[in-house]
């Protein structure tokens, strides 16, 4: 009589944290590292918060923002996000997705819509997911959950740098005319001014959305039980790797 055996679970790391905590660099930099998949949860929810504002739908929509939820033409290419068949890497990165994100993922139903799609992501040889409650919610049962965190003072600094530095990208080298400049040299540049966002804004949006994350009813922000916590305020991004590798592999042993 031939004995049947259970697949060994796929391993699991979680990298959960705030907005700006460097969760989603530490997360990609472990996951090739270790040759696993990569998991942004957070994507998925901008993804589907840009889905709902294209389609104009309000939060109190419910069956609607379900349908959507479960018909979500969604694809990753890389470090590319795809929707609907179009590029939209850097459309759901703005704030107003961002904030849109945030509401609609109290939703219970939306939260329900979107989980199976987030653990599918579970596949050989290893998976590292990186979210708001990847290590309570999505996979409590994951081998090492790292939480990340940091003072709101710190990553609204970062998220101003990075801001500073996107305009510096995307600011056109020759203008049209002298009258042109004025406009963008005043601000009054509807394509440049996202970019030139002050740090007293960013700072509020910032501890805008950590009061929204922390205090849902549904999968609030906060630290698994058995989750490691690392406040990387001082460190720079190649210590936390380095950190989060050398406790997967005492974790593996």
């Amino acid at each position: 009589m031939t004995s049947l055996t259970e697949d060994p679970p796929i391993p699991v790391l979680t990298i959960d944290g705030p907005t700006a905590s460097g969760k989603g660099t530490v997360a990609r930099a472990v996951a090739s590292a270790l040759g696993f998949h990569l998991l942004d949860s957070g994507a998925i929810y901008r993804a589907f918060a840009l889905a709902a504002l294209n389609r104009r739908t309000n939060t109190n929509e419910i069956r609607q923002l379900e349908e959507i939820a479960k018909a979500l033409s969604l694809e990753f290419r890389g470090e590319s996000v795809w929707l609907d068949g179009m590029d939209a890497t850097d459309s759901i990165r703005a704030e107003t997705v961002g904030m849109m994100a945030s509401k609609l993922s109290a939703i219970p139903e939306v939260r329900a819509a979107l989980l199976t799609r987030q653990r599918d992501f579970a596949q050989a040889p290893g998976l590292v997911a990186d979210g708001r409650d990847m290590g309570t919610i999505v996979f409590p049962d994951a081998a090492l959950k790292i939480f990340l965190t940091t003072p709101s003072e710190v990553r609204a600094e970062r998220r101003h740098g990075q801001l500073q530095k996107h305009s510096a990208q995307t600011k056109p080298k020759t203008l049209p005319n002298s009258a042109a400049k004025r406009l963008i040299d005043k601000g009054n540049s509807a394509i440049i001014t996202d970019s030139l966002e002050s740090f007293a804004s960013v700072l509020e949006k910032i501890q805008q959305r950590d009061a929204q994350d922390k205090n849902r009813a549904i999968a609030p922000l906060k630290p698994a039980q058995d989750a490691i916590v690392i406040d990387n305020a001082a460190h720079g991004p190649k210590q936390t790797i380095d950190a989060v590798l050398a406790l997967w592999k005492l974790r593996s042993n």
